[in-house]
């Protein structure tokens, strides 16, 4: 697999759709940088008394919109372009579905596994002390990422409140429900996933009753649009973690197969199963992938492998640039992560609206006006992708989002 820089992806799509638009080259510029970055050491105390030091890092893309928005991740590999380009993600991806927020991403360069709860807590609320001049419910919000959850937000909001001695639950999301949380938060990234599947096929005049599946990447949201898919009558053949890929061609039982890794980490460990390479579930001949791990999942060279006539992106960035112009040439049909996972950040401003009105919804509110947002962002895309005759639905999502942030930033003006 080629290293693809995923800053450099975004700023390639961005010049990609920037063709079809009337842009001031200055404008152009600050649509591919990001307005700031936080680059800081947490230096924590271990359980055995021992001091370690952890890079971490969050990234404000763009707030012409609305305050920044997006998730802390907690992996080995996060590293400063990352957060940017995912920033940068973020800031589209909230245009593409109309919410009115900024983009934004963080994370600590760190192995979840090699640490205990009380260190975990240490070092979460270390970093919530360094962000905290920079977040706030009308600053920044952040939310969950890989490897974090519902307990490192309630963290990062008790360290928040407790230094500044208030209450305001709205300063993250993806919180329990015990602590400001929303229903349908989380399931609500493989719903959208679920949500742009349906639509996609419906607008290709395809039948997802009864299209084969593969999903690379179990976590929650792979698990869960794994789920909700076979509710549409879908058949999931394959899914994957790091361990490799459970396959069974005349389709999992998703729930079992959850069980399963819930009980013993690993998907390949369920029984009466075929074990595929992560590589191999990605190139099965399907109806439908969903690369829903990490970025940079698919090169050029994958690309020319896959078999499968529609994917849906439920990771951020899981294609690069080379295996967007190989599915383009082959007619492949792309529904863009922007779009196809923004159920998260769009259930997360539900939250954020929650908070703030200190009202909250039932899980039927909740999931009924999710499907109306990306119903109502897909229609757009595709209204952008007819009219203007654009080669690929990635570009017709960011024609949408980069022309609804351009004209909220001619709008404020210029200062100083």
């Amino acid at each position: 697999m080629t290293e693809v820089n995923p800053f450099e992806s975004l700023q390639e799509q961005v010049d990609d759709a920037a063709a079809y638009l009337d842009v001031d080259p200055g404008q152009l510029a600050r649509l591919k940088h990001p307005e700031r970055v936080l680059e800081t050491n947490l230096a924590v105390e271990m359980d055995d008394g021992s001091i370690e030091v952890f890079q971490a890092y969050r990234s404000q893309f763009n707030g012409a919109v609305g305050p920044y928005k997006g998730g802390i991740r907690y992996h080995p590999h996060v590293d400063r372009d990352e957060v940017k380009a995912l920033s940068g993600w973020m800031a589209f991806k909230c245009a593409v579905v109309d919410i009115p927020y900024g983009g934004g991403k963080g994370g600590i360069a760190i192995d979840p596994d090699a640490y205990s709860t009380s260190e975990l807590e240490r070092i979460t609320r270390a970093f919530a002390t360094e962000l905290r001049p920079f977040v706030g419910e009308n600053k920044d919000i952040p939310a969950p990422d890989v490897n974090t959850g519902q307990r490192e937000m309630n963290w990062i909001k008790d360290t928040y409140e407790t230094l500044e001695n208030t209450t305001e639950p709205g300063v993250v999301t993806g919180k329990a429900i015990d602590s400001g949380g929303s229903a349908g938060r989380v399931e609500a990234t493989g719903r959208s996933v679920m949500l742009a599947a349906r639509e996609a096929f419906a607008y290709l005049d395809r039948d997802l009753d009864g299209a084969t599946v593969a999903v690379q990447g179990f976590g929650n949201v792979g698990r869960i649009g794994a789920r909700l898919l076979t509710e549409q009558g879908a058949t999931v053949v394959a899914v994957s973690d790091s361990s490799g890929a459970a396959y069974d061609p005349d389709g999992l039982d998703v729930e079992a197969v959850a069980a399963t890794k819930a009980e013993t980490g690993d998907v390949v460990d369920h029984e009466g199963i075929e074990t595929l390479t992560n590589e191999e579930l990605l190139t099965l001949d399907v109806d439908l992938l969903v690369p829903a791990a990490l970025e940079n999942a698919v090169d050029a060279e994958l690309a020319r492998e896959v078999s499968a006539a529609v994917v849906v992106e439920g990771a951020n960035g899981p294609l690069t640039p080379g295996a967007d112009d190989v599915f383009a040439e082959r007619d492949t049909v792309v529904v863009p992560d922007v779009l196809a996972n923004a159920g998260g950040v769009t259930v997360s401003y539900f939250e954020w609206v929650q908070n703030r009105q200190r009202f909250y919804w039932s899980e039927d509110r909740v999931n009924d006006e999710l499907e109306t947002v990306i119903v109502d962002a897909f229609d757009a895309l595709t209204t952008a992708y007819e009219d203007r005759d654009l080669p690929t639905y990635r570009i017709a999502a960011y024609v949408v989002a980069m022309g609804r942030i351009l004209q909220a930033t001619e709008q404020a003006g210029t200062w100083p």
